[in-house]
Formats: C-alpha cells, sequence, structure tokens
C-alpha cells in the first residue's frame, strides 16, 4: 500500500492512527521496562515469596473486560448508526473506567491491611512497591483513556459521529482496548511471576 495516495482525509486519519499506535508500542516497551526490573528483583532476599494479589486486583480483571467489551459494542453500534444504544454504552464504559480505578485503590487498601506493606517507608517492600508503582503508573493510563472517552461522549452527544467521520470513537477504542489488554498482561505477570 502507497501511503502518500489518497485523499488528505485519508492520509491525516491514518497519520492520527499511526501516531496513536507509535504511543502504544513506546507505552507498551515502558511497561516491559517495568516488568523487566521487577523479574530482577526477584534474586533480592528481602523479596516476599508468598504474596498473593487482594482479591480486589482480581475483580477489577473482570471489570477491566467488561469495559473493553461495552467500548467494543459502543463504537460499532455508532458506527451502525444505533446512536442511543452507543451513548448508553460509551456511559457504561465510562463508568466501568471509573469502579477499574476504585476497584485499584481497593487492592492497595487490601495489601496494607493484609500484609502491612505500603509504598515507600519503613513499611514497604520491593515487591510491594514494584505493584504499587506499575499499577498507579497505569490507573495515570486509565485516566487519559477516560478523558479521551469523556471528549468522545461529549461529541456522540452532540451527534459529531456519522458514517465516515468516526476518527475520534476509533483511536479512543484502540487506546481504551490497550490499556485493557496492559491490565491483563499485568494482573496475569504478578499472579505468574513470583
Amino acid at each position: 500500500m502507497d501511503y502518500t495516495e489518497g485523499t488528505e482525509e485519508k492520509k491525516r486519519r491514518r497519520a492520527k492512527k499511526m501516531m496513536l499506535w507509535f504511543g502504544i508500542i513506546s507505552l507498551a516497551m515502558s511497561f516491559a521496562a517495568f516488568t523487566s526490573a521487577y523479574v530482577v528483583s526477584r534474586e533480592r532476599p528481602d523479596w516476599l515469596a508468598d504474596f498473593e494479589l487482594p482479591q480486589a486486583f482480581t475483580l477489577s480483571l473482570l471489570v477491566i473486560v467488561l469495559s473493553s467489551l461495552s467500548m467494543e459494542f459502543a463504537k460499532r453500534s455508532i458506527i451502525r448508526s444505533s446512536q442511543k444504544v452507543g451513548t448508553a454504552l460509551l456511559m457504561t464504559t465510562f463508568v466501568l473506567g471509573c469502579v477499574f480505578i476504585w476497584l485499584q485503590f481497593a487492592g492497595f487498601s487490601q495489601i496494607i491491611e493484609s500484609y502491612g506493606y505500603n509504598f515507600t517507608g519503613a513499611t514497604s517492600n520491593p515487591k510491594t512497591t514494584f505493584i504499587y508503582l506499575i499499577a498507579v503508573v497505569h490507573i495515570a493510563h486509565v485516566v487519559v483513556a477516560l478523558i479521551a472517552l469523556l471528549i468522545t461522549l461529549f461529541k456522540q452527544l452532540r451527534n459529531g459521529y456519522s458514517e465516515g467521520n468516526t476518527l475520534g470513537l476509533e483511536l479512543t477504542c484502540t487506546f481504551w482496548h490497550f490499556v485493557d489488554i496492559l491490565w491483563i498482561y499485568l494482573f496475569l505477570f504478578f499472579y505468574f511471576v513470583r
């Protein structure tokens, strides 16, 4: 495919999608670095071997998968001109994203209650500090995705999407799926790499 062909609109769409993918790849590399540092740090003598992930993290996994489904169905509904259904599903996705963040903080509380380990200081441990750090950085990306989702929802409420004019929705959906897949990876990583 020749990327210099097509109308200016098609070129602009390709460029924006490519920029998003470059951003996603660089973010994925950052999280690969975090998890690599986690693996290397497991050799420390003070590493917790018997640590169990908090139940809230498991629930957040379910919530994030549901949010990805609702986002995908929202996109499909809007593209098929089912505007009310699409709007309701975008709102559902936003609520699920907020619930996910709440569950993450509930997970932090469960770590403190069950193990007594805080993020830093005398009551911290390298393993839990990594978990806090990686989860908080992921939460920051979910917040960015929620902001993008709010912008998308606002445009949707103003009938801003029509057939062939869904670039913002598509970009938001792609980024949302990325943060969802990223949490699935991180959860499985923490679960299996002890």
